[in-house]
């Protein structure tokens, strides 16, 4: 289903970034009770089997899922945190390893999983794969509105015991649910045409 719904969004990507298109794409699920996906610049993109289970997902939810970190992806997000971290030395760590420079890897590997994921997004980051998210999903047919109902189940999750690790990071509450409906709606006629193709 995962690699199905990869299949449809990542031609949807030209529409943000042509040369993404040539980005070496590969989709994993992984077996984990974790809730999580993400999606490394490069296309590679993971989706926690914990995730699908555990919020019950539609294709059209886990679409909104995938689309919104295809987004950061895209928009490079992990590589301006890195950059803006207290400690030059991650940005340049992160250099050093696009670079295939040698050093002491795990201290490199450390570093890197921290710049590109516990690092949180800022709020404006989040707000923008949100945006381009839900129009990835809808270019690709699937219904954007979906991207509403995913974060309600979210909400609804970390209620619960323990918040995600993953959704620490993610700005929720109402003004994120307007912005996505009112995204989700701009991006409409979109979707609308992709189903009918």
């Amino acid at each position: 289903r995962v690699r199905k719904i990869s299949a449809r969004l990542i031609p949807a990507v030209v529409a943000f970034r042509p040369e993404a298109a040539n980005w070496k794409w590969e989709t994993n699920v992984l077996s984990s009770k974790e809730v999580n996906a993400w999606c490394m610049p490069g296309g590679k993109i993971a989706v926690y089997s914990g995730l699908i289970e555990q919020l019950k997902l539609t294709d059209d939810e886990l679409a909104a899922v995938m689309g919104h970190e295809i987004a950061h992806a895209l928009r490079e997000h992990a590589w301006e945190r890195a950059s803006q971290a207290a400690n030059a030395q991650v940005g340049m760590t992160i250099a050093a390893i696009a670079l295939g420079m040698s050093g002491t890897q795990q201290d490199l590997a450390g570093m890197a999983y921290n710049a590109m994921f516990a690092l949180p997004n800022s709020r404006e980051h989040e707000t923008e794969a949100d945006r381009i998210g839900v129009e990835l999903a809808a270019r690709a047919g699937y219904d954007p509105r979906a991207a509403i109902v995913l974060w309600e189940k979210m909400g609804r999750l970390s209620g619960g015991s323990g918040t995600p690790q993953w959704l620490s990071t993610h700005p929720s509450g109402e003004t994120r649910q307007k912005d996505l409906s009112v995204y989700a709606q701009k991006v409409m006629p979109l979707y609308e045409k992709a189903k009918h193709h």
